[in-house]
């Protein structure tokens, strides 16, 4: 499944309302009836959670504007150890680093109060927070899982850039790659990267060896002119791997970037499909699951909305653009996602079947809490909001629903059964409604 996608609350909430659509479907669930769950009211969660071997880890936001790495056994809902965290040379756009969690093993940037470094990678014991090995960093995007290995980008903010794939047990480098990169995707055996330069390319890569299995310049899919300030996202499904170019307009009327969706097959980089000039839209879910897109017009104007099957990229369903209103709105969906919702905050709103395209009543959508965050207090590091949280709203009315329940699967995704989100206030809650591992909105 994809690991990341990149691009921050600010974007996203610039994306619902100058896009106006949004998307996808995954493992839903509206209660927490006769399932395992718990909550942590004291901690102000700013990062995607990183969860495997019964745990899920995270980085929070202290009152005294200091990050906190924070590991929690999902079993026992029990809060497991705490460090303190710090980022060194991560782009704002990116969010906040979460931590990596690979086998029994979590790593995380610590405070480098010593020597000419910028911080620490550190590696502990999931369980007991023991410190394993340690390795200096001058500036990085953050360590993550690539299959039973440990990836990090090096040295991002200088022209000797690389990535470096370790031993999560004892810190040992396996290989090097020159360039900034990072996975997108990975398996016991086989990683791709996202090689991120003016001609961006995707690449396969032997996780033992380094040796190259396949390469693709993503411009042959979407077209030249990338730029990745805009954002980017991919996720697999099967053998598929999707990924989206999301579009950045550097000043107001200038001409948007090169964007779109397109699929690669992952066993030999071979492309399947590809839709330029559509755009995702947010909230949504991740990119293998399942489209909901908007259209841009000939003349750059905004159309309807496609429905699109992640294995072909061919529409399953549309929604003409004169569906919605003239007035401001933000996309809503149920947690089926069996609907479209235009939601009107604090006014009756409308929703219409995704099939049919005919008008339905929903009593439940979901939408974002907020469509103008504040930015982060991190000392020290200005310019970074948190993941986006969702609220339910009845759309009869457009007002929210003040005992929810959990949020959908398609937003949450799930790692053995367990799902965690990141309410309005900050504070953690996790559940164990779903079943197997699913992607969602932010991995």
């Amino acid at each position: 499944m994809a690991l990341h996608t990149h691009i921050s609350l600010r974007t996203a909430m610039f994306s619902a309302l100058f896009v106006t659509a949004a998307c996808s479907s995954g493992p839903s669930s509206d209660s927490a009836s006769a399932a395992s769950a718990w909550s942590d009211t004291t901690v102000n969660v700013v990062s995607r959670f990183a969860t495997g071997s019964g745990v899920t880890a995270v980085t929070v936001l202290r009152g005294d504007g200091h990050l906190e790495t924070a590991v929690y056994d999902l079993a026992r809902s029990k809060r497991l150890w705490a460090r303190p965290a710090t980022m060194a040379g991560r782009l704002s756009g990116m969010g906040v680093q979460p931590p990596a969690v690979v086998g029994s093993m979590v790593a995380a940037l610590e405070p480098q109060t010593q020597g000419p470094w910028n911080a620490l990678l550190v590696v502990r014991d999931a369980r007991t927070g023991v410190q394993k090995w340690t390795r200096p960093v001058d500036s990085t995007f953050g360590p993550v899982r690539c299959g039973p290995y440990l990836c990090l980008s090096e040295f991002t903010a200088r022209t000797n850039a690389r990535v470096v794939v370790l031993d999560a047990a004892n810190g040992h480098t396996l290989w090097r790659m020159p360039g900034i990169a990072e996975v997108e995707w990975s398996d016991a055996t086989r990683a791709v990267f996202f090689r991120m330069a003016k001609h961006p390319v995707l690449e396969s890569l032997d996780l033992k060896t380094g040796r190259s299995l396949w390469t693709y310049a993503v411009e042959n899919a979407v077209g030249t002119g990338v730029n990745l300030s805009g954002g980017w996202s991919f996720g697999s499904l099967g053998d598929v791997l999707v990924g989206y170019l999301a579009p950045y307009q550097a000043h107001k009327g200038k001409p948007l970037s090169t964007f779109g969706f397109f699929g690669l097959r992952l066993s030999d980089g071979v492309r399947l499909w590809t839709r330029p000039q559509l755009l995702r839209v947010y909230p949504s879910a991740n990119p293998a699951v399942a489209l909901i897109t908007r259209e841009i017009t000939p003349s750059g104007g905004y159309g309807g909305f496609a429905q699109l099957d992640p294995r072909t990229g061919q529409a399953t369903a549309q929604l003409p653009a004169d569906k919605a209103p003239q007035t401001a709105w933000w996309l809503a969906f149920p947690a089926d996602l069996s609907a479209l919702g235009f939601l009107s905050s604090g006014h009756p709103s409308t929703a219409y079947d995704l099939r049919r395209a005919t008008p339905v009543s929903l009593k439940r959508a979901w939408s974002f809490c907020t469509v103008d965050p504040a930015p982060l207090p991190i000392k020290g590091l200005p310019g970074f909001y948190p993941i986006a949280s969702l609220c339910a709203y009845d759309l009869s009315t457009g007002r929210r629903i003040a005992t929810p329940g959990p949020p959908p699967g398609w937003y949450t995704g799930a790692t053995d059964g367990w799902r965690a989100w990141r309410d309005e206030s900050g504070a953690l809650h996790a559940v164990h409604d779903a079943r197997g591992t699913t992607p969602g909105m932010y991995s």
